[in-house]
């Protein structure tokens, strides 16, 4: 069974930047989909940038431009940076997966919904 452990979260303030880490281990496939999802107090989880083994990469509208998923294939790692941050950005980040990239396809990167492997989570907090 794969586990994906998030770090690098923490309080910054509004204009800051971060940059979350997601390692992997456990998991064989070469073909996958990892998206990186929050969720803030009382809201519903939001997938806000996904890429997947074929370079696509996709993000949602309240964090393009300013948030840059990319990967490292040598240290089996995701990471997420996060530049120009809002309050508004607060909230649990989560690593997820999609090994086999079977559930994700057809624009279904950002759909939180059908990622089956998660990590713990990362507290992002924005606040001056």
């Amino acid at each position: 069974e794969g586990q994906l452990v998030e770090s690098g979260g923490g309080e910054v303030q509004p204009g800051g930047s971060l940059r979350l880490s997601c390692v992997t281990s456990g998991f064989t496939f070469t073909k996958f989909a990892m998206s990186w999802v929050r969720q803030a107090p009382g809201k519903e989880r939001e997938g806000v940038a996904a890429l997947d083994s074929e370079g696509q990469k996709t993000y949602s509208d309240a964090v393009k431009g300013r948030f840059t998923i990319s990967q490292d294939n040598t240290k089996n790692t995701i990471y997420l940076r996060m530049n120009s941050l809002k309050p508004e950005d607060t909230a649990m980040y989560y690593c997820a997966a999609d090994p086999g990239y079977c559930n994700t396809r057809g624009n279904r990167l950002l759909d939180w919904k059908a990622y089956k492997h998660w990590g713990q989570g990362t507290q992002v907090t924005v606040s001056s």
